[in-house]
């Protein structure tokens, strides 16, 4: 298909296909909306069964970043990249450069950062060929692992859902299903588990349970998936790879609210509609996990911490904001959070809009 009936089809603004033999590099940088801003999202490293199936998850990622991005307030467009391969095997100094190469033809239209088979040292390596990568190591100026604040902005979004359901912002005594221990997983069964609340956990690596479990022998580990699913708990975390709540899962779950770090939790949109039908609160991913953005987007002003933290925080009130905006609108938290980031994307076209009919309009010349 022509490029250009692609992307008015998949609504987004740019697709682009990368490709370098010498290295191996085959991705692929999906732009979904720049009406906020330059396109910012991280590169995704995965051994994808196809490129159709790289491409799909492409296009899904970037547009749940532009509606991340315009929820949590950020002057920043939506965009995705995957690298198509193992990270383990196919991940190499000279591939990472010539990802690079391709970020920088962009002219600064995508900022890439890091997202799951990338690290910091990643964003390292492909910024010695472009300015436009984010996510590097601190020793590099930047903002080093933003597992950190995705964590714990997950924890504030935590809050805002225990204050809508229960009427006290607080997961202390709480029973808490996290699935997917990784970077993101760990850190927030650690602040849980500080915080007060008695955990529960289950990820397909065993050696990632042990690991922190040996650290945090109070936390508890499920046998399995669907044993984690069924887990009598206030609150299910999905933290792992998204697609997890389909309608088996859904009538699995033993949980009062979904809230946790994954992408695309949702298997296909009527799964909110289900949740919502089913009396279960579902905090919106995008939303939720928008904390590991905010921590890169500082970056572009001189890190600070400390100030990228508490706009984390604030993860609270747009969390709470988008529970009272469904409420009032008698909709799912899903379909709430959508309006709110295309009604702020629609906005920002619009300035764009008039702004450039103000410069083109004609002057009188007396």
């Amino acid at each position: 298909m022509h490029q250009g009936v692609f992307e008015r089809r998949s609504g987004h603004e740019q697709v682009v296909f990368c490709q370098d033999s010498e290295s191996g590099l085959r991705a692929i940088i999906a732009i979904y909306s720049t009406a906020l801003g330059p396109a910012l999202g991280g590169t995704r490293f995965h051994p994808y069964p196809s490129e159709e199936a790289a491409l799909a998850d492409v296009l899904e990622l970037a547009k749940g970043m532009a509606y991340k991005n315009a929820v949590a307030g950020l002057p920043h467009g939506g965009g995705k990249a995957v690298i198509i391969g193992d990270p383990r095997v196919d991940k190499s100094d000279a591939l990472l450069r010539s990802y690079g190469r391709f970020v920088e033809s962009l002219h600064g239209t995508y900022i890439t950062a890091c997202d799951v088979g990338t690290t910091v040292r990643d964003m390292d390596v492909a910024a010695q060929e472009s300015h436009y990568v984010l996510g590097r190591s601190r020793a590099d100026g930047g903002a080093g692992d933003s597992s950190v604040l995705t964590a714990f902005g997950v924890y504030r979004a935590m809050l805002a859902c225990a204050e809508y359901r229960w009427g006290t912002p607080s997961v202390k005594g709480l029973r808490i299903a996290v699935s997917g221990v990784g970077k993101v997983g760990s850190l927030l069964a650690k602040l849980l588990v500080e915080q007060g609340a008695r955990v529960v956990v289950h990820d397909v690596d065993d050696e990632a349970v042990r690991r922190l479990r040996l650290a945090r022998p109070e936390i508890r580990a499920a046998v399995d998936g669907p044993a984690l699913m069924r887990t009598k708990a206030d609150i299910f975390a999905p933290c792992a790879l998204g697609g997890v709540l389909d309608e088996q899962a859904v009538g699995l779950l033993g949980s009062e609210i979904v809230c946790g770090a994954a992408n695309n939790q949702l298997a296909e949109p009527a799964i909110a509609k289900e949740l919502h039908d089913r009396g279960v609160l579902y905090a919106p991913d995008y939303v939720v996990n928008a904390g590991g953005v905010i921590q890169v987007a500082d970056e572009l002003h001189g890190f600070t911490f400390q100030r990228a933290k508490r706009r984390a925080a604030k993860i609270f009130e747009a969390t709470r904001y988008v529970l009272e905006l469904a409420d009032e609108e008698g909709l799912p938290p899903a379909t709430a959070a959508d309006r709110v980031a295309e009604r702020r994307m629609a906005e920002a076209r619009q300035r764009t809009a008039r702004a450039r009919e103000r410069v083109e309009a004609p002057t009188g010349t007396g």
